[in-house]
């Protein structure tokens, strides 16, 4: 004997399920935010028990992603006070880091490598603020253009540490030999 297959009618099931989810996700928003303060504040912490200069770079890394997350979910919610603390204490960081760097390894031509990727975690930031100022309103950008100013003053200080002028004076430099024909 066979089985006839019944013709399936399309009802509101699936509807309703797609409902369903989106409330779920809804609710999960809330829900899902103190764990991601949770780990900004645990990577914070970790950060600044950190004594080494390399691996506090490396811990900047990791901190760094989580607070550009928070800062992006605040900045959705329309938070912007929370967006604006965010990036300060991020170039809170970034300055401590600089300062740390440059206390232990002073001679950046022999060991770049931390100040290279503090130089390139420094411009992901300037990134991520120049993008958050495009949708920040007017009142809250002054605190955010001088976190801006801030990081590219560091950075470029980290270029300059980086690619040092090899003669003093650029005036005083010999003419190039001319060939005599």
């Amino acid at each position: 004997m066979y089985w006839k297959r019944r013709q399936t009618r399309r009802n509101d099931s699936a509807a309703a399920t797609w409902k369903l989810g989106l409330v779920f996700c809804a609710i999960l928003l809330p829900v899902c935010t103190p764990a991601v303060i949770d780990k900004v504040r645990d990577l914070q912490d970790r950060f600044d028990k950190e004594t080494h200069a390399g691996n506090k770079v490396k811990a900047l890394q990791k901190l760094a992603d989580a607070q550009f997350e928070a800062a992006g979910k605040a900045g959705q919610a329309e938070d912007f006070i929370t967006v604006g603390l965010t990036f300060e204490k991020y170039r809170d960081n970034v300055r401590s880091t600089l300062d740390l760097l440059k206390k232990q390894e002073p001679d950046a031509d022999r060991h770049p490598g931390g100040y290279r990727l503090l130089e390139l975690q420094v411009r992901r930031g300037m990134r991520e603020v120049a993008e958050t100022l495009i949708t920040a309103p007017g009142e809250l950008r002054p605190p955010l253009e001088i976190v801006r100013k801030d990081l590219l003053d560091m950075d470029d200080e980290l270029i300059r540490l980086l690619f040092p002028r090899r003669s003093k004076d650029p005036d005083k430099t010999p003419p190039a030999a001319q060939e005599k024909p």
